[in-house]
């Protein structure tokens, strides 16, 4: 079972009396973001532009003009503040990346894709999409602490799916700004009532429920996690 299947039986711990998932959702990464690191090694901006080209080379013309698109994206991103880099980013994957299963795209249940792989592609999920777009925001100059990749029960016409999505904080007690590539926009977490957390990591910790207590190192507890960090990094990323 993938791990975005399986968050689907994990149960939120807490709960929430008297307020709605859209109050809490930001309430709750918050708690995670004042955690302490769990550190593995830093994900910082060593990005090695040319090490990702010669790379995207090796998989084809077609990945290696997807690559150059990105390497700009990321360049442009990092002259601008940092509200303008998520906007480039964020839109960046969801006009070039079509949506599909890994199934389909990999032949595989649960395959977790760097961004070269799924330029590649063309397609990916939604890991693949918030792995990307992570991993370009810290080339283009936004802080790792940050971020969190955050798996989620989503709403999507009235199924719950197990989903992911990037949350951003832009200080460390502020509510999170939701990167996703179900809507075009980025928006706040309270703005997101369709999606209730389950746990969140990213290259520094994993946690999970709504308490202060870690839940783990993601290399140790997320094994596609470690993969995906592994090829990142021969590819240039960090």
């Amino acid at each position: 079972m993938s791990l975005a299947r399986a968050a689907l039986t994990l149960p939120l711990k807490g709960g929430w009396p008297g307020r709605g998932v859209a109050s809490t959702f930001g309430a709750w990464l918050v708690r995670w973001m004042v955690v302490g690191s769990l550190l593995i090694g830093p994900v910082g901006s060593a990005f090695e532009s040319q090490k990702i080209m010669s790379a995207a080379q090796r998989m084809g013309p077609s990945t290696a003009n997807q690559a150059q698109a990105l390497i700009q994206e990321v360049a442009e991103a990092a002259s601008s503040d940092e509200a303008s880099r998520l906007k480039r980013i964020n839109s960046f994957f969801n006009r070039r990346v079509e949506y599909r299963d890994d199934r389909d795209v990999w032949g595989q249940v649960d395959y977790w894709a760097t961004p070269l792989e799924m330029l590649n592609k063309g397609a990916g999920d939604c890991e693949d999409y918030a792995i990307g777009k992570y991993l370009s925001l810290i080339a283009a100059g936004v802080p790792a602490a940050k971020m969190r990749l955050v798996y989620v029960r989503a709403e999507l016409g009235g199924a719950i799916l197990a989903h992911m999505v990037l949350a951003y904080y832009p200080e460390p007690l502020a509510e999170p700004l939701i990167l996703d590539n179900l809507i075009t926009d980025i928006r706040p977490a309270s703005r997101r009532p369709d999606l209730a957390p389950v746990f969140s990591f990213n290259a520094e910790g994993l946690w999970q429920g709504v308490g202060s207590t870690t839940a783990g190192d993601p290399v140790a507890r997320l094994s596609r996690w470690r993969e995906v960090l592994t090829k990142t990094r021969a590819e240039g990323w960090w």
